[in-house]
């Protein structure tokens, strides 16, 4: 995979980004609380799209809500079109608030600053994994094909599988020049970590010429359950957020691997904020999470089951993946 592919659009989406957020900027001037440190007048939350872009403009518009309900603060909500442009956004002053994968969030502190708070619980607990799908299960699966009772189909033990990795032998059988769908350049399940499966089996990450980028992990999985790449790789498991489109995803795409548990995504606040406000923003997501339309907001914004502090050590491993494939 060439420089060129993994910073295909990057620079684009940041100016994109930037002339969007001055929109939202005021010429206000901040008010003083009574510590004597100043609180700015609005604050901008940003996020990154993982499903339908429409879709979660309105659940973004809905988390900004409750967020001013408990800051006392307005709260605007910005979709992006990438991690790189939320970086650049966090960096530039012009969100001060984040959602991100993990690399990005890693990204977000080493470039911009930024200072990761939370992260997101989903099943439990505070990992995920990528997963590897294919329409060519005769050339990935060593074992049989098993679908589950929510009619996913899946092989090489996955099904049974509680942490990864597991199958990853099967990514032997990846070409060069195979066509795979990825997800984002600065997506940790969609890119960085089965970027790194792929050179510890032996391919040049960076000269994968078939490859491209989906835009999302639902876009992902429908590139190849509609055949425009025979893998593909998103979080696990990704294929729920396209039944309603696709409803034979299921069986359409074959589940055949899982990368390394990774940390999950989290939220990053600026770091020029006010120490007091950022403790406010972290106590305002967590009582987000306690109630019962708050935790309907984080499910509908990113299947969010529940909050907690952000695992710094765990950032650390994705920080040394990160830096396996940077500049």
């Amino acid at each position: 995979m060439k420089t060129s592919f993994r910073r295909l659009g990057a620079l684009a989406a940041a100016s994109a980004l930037a002339l969007s957020l001055a929109a939202c900027a005021t010429d206000a001037a901040p008010e003083e609380d009574a510590a004597g440190t100043e609180w700015p007048d609005e604050l901008v939350l940003g996020l990154v799209p993982s499903q339908e872009v429409d879709q979660l403009v309105l659940d973004a518009e809905v988390l900004g809500e409750l967020l001013t309900a408990e800051l006392g603060i307005p709260v605007t909500t910005e979709v992006t079109d990438s991690y790189n442009a939320l970086v650049v956004a966090m960096q530039s002053g012009q969100a001060q608030i984040g959602m991100f994968g993990p690399i990005a969030l890693v990204q977000a502190a080493d470039q911009a600053g930024a200072v990761p708070i939370l992260q997101s619980v989903r099943f439990g607990s505070s990992t995920y994994v990528t997963q590897w799908f294919t329409n060519d299960p005769d050339r990935f699966c060593t074992t049989e094909v098993v679908v589950d009772d929510d009619g996913f189909a899946f092989c090489n033990g996955v099904d049974t599988a509680e942490s990864g990795p597991v199958g990853d032998e099967a990514l032997a059988n990846i070409a060069q020049d195979e066509i795979i769908s990825f997800v984002d350049e600065g997506s940790a399940s969609g890119y960085y970590y089965p970027a790194t499966q792929l050179q510890e089996a032996g391919l040049d990450p960076f000269d994968l010429s078939g490859a491209f980028f989906a835009g999302g992990h639902p876009n992902s999985v429908l590139s190849v359950a509609r055949g425009d790449a025979a893998v593909g790789v998103s979080f696990n498991d990704a294929r729920g957020n396209v039944v309603e489109e696709l409803p034979t995803v299921g069986t359409d795409v074959v589940v055949f691997a899982w990368s390394t548990n990774i940390p999950n995504d989290g939220v990053a606040v600026g770091g020029d904020l006010p120490q007091d406000l950022q403790d406010a923003i972290t106590a305002a997501f967590l009582a987000i999470a306690e109630s019962e339309e708050g935790l309907a907001a984080l499910d509908a914004v990113y299947n969010i089951e529940g909050l907690v502090p952000a695992d710094l050590a765990a950032l650390d491993a994705a920080r040394q993946v990160e830096a396996n494939f940077g500049e």
